[in-house]
């Protein structure tokens, strides 16, 4: 029996990629700055500049740079801060990119 192959092609990366849910405060951004321990400034794409938290089931699965795309979702209560949702990969980063999605953000890809 041939062993199954649980990588995913990029065909299906690109068939499933998550979109933010922007009627629970979720939008795109990309990461400016790491502050450290599970702080990271982003820039999103209404033209603010946030400090988002990593939270703790992402902490050490996820490992977010400069410049990287990111999902965050607005705290309700003090929409100054967010937490970081998810993070794109390069080529999905681009594939977004190419839809016309990321028009606002200041991407360097």
């Amino acid at each position: 029996m041939k062993p199954q192959n649980t990588r995913m092609t990029e065909e299906e990366a690109i068939s499933r990629i998550r979109m933010p849910r922007r009627k629970e405060l979720e939008m795109f951004a990309v990461a400016t700055q790491l502050l450290g321990s599970d702080k990271i400034k982003a820039m999103c794409e209404d033209g603010t500049e946030r400090i988002c938290r990593i939270p703790g089931k992402l902490r050490k699965r996820v490992w977010i740079r400069e410049g990287d795309l990111i999902i965050v979702k607005l705290w309700d209560f003090q929409p100054i801060k967010a937490d970081i949702i998810w993070r794109y990969i390069k080529f999905q980063t681009n594939h977004l990119k190419k839809k016309g999605l990321l028009d606002k953000l200041p991407l360097e890809y």
